[in-house]
């Protein structure tokens, strides 16, 4: 992974092998980054989704392997127990151009990554669903 900052903003290359979400979480920490918005493409030979069952309160996860072409990351950097919280979801399609998606758990790097962190002053955590309705960690504002 290299990366450049430029102004408050950071512009990120993955390379092969890397994983997206190993890598972005060791870049907030070494930055100190506590909040900012993703977006990416790049390209995977493995990545692993969830769908998230909001009766259930349970992840559905699926792997995918083979390659794909990475069309669109997009998520949130917070802090949970002050340390950095990714929240990404994925898109991709695979060599017939089939898509796939969801909350993405890891994604391994085959090709590229492109990714840019847009950071935001001041500081959002998480917190479980206060209302007890999702299992979900929710942005906290306190």
């Amino acid at each position: 992974m290299e990366f450049r900052k430029i102004g408050e903003d950071y512009v990120v290359r993955l390379d092969r092998g890397e994983e997206v979400m190993e890598c972005l979480t060791n870049l907030c920490e070494k930055e100190g980054i506590a909040l900012a918005s993703i977006s990416g493409i790049g390209a995977s030979d493995c990545m692993e989704v969830g769908l998230y069952n909001v009766s259930e309160k349970k992840y559905y996860p699926k792997e995918f392997t083979g390659e794909m072409e990475v069309t669109s990351l997009v998520g949130s950097v917070t802090e949970k127990d002050g340390k950095p919280y990714l929240h990404i979801h994925a898109n991709a399609c695979d060599e017939e151009l089939r898509g796939i998606g969801g909350h993405l758990k890891k994604c391994r790097i085959s090709g590229t990554g492109e990714i840019f962190l847009h950071t935001l002053p001041g500081k959002v955590g998480r917190q479980e669903d206060l209302k007890g309705q999702t299992g979900l960690n929710v942005f906290s504002f306190e």
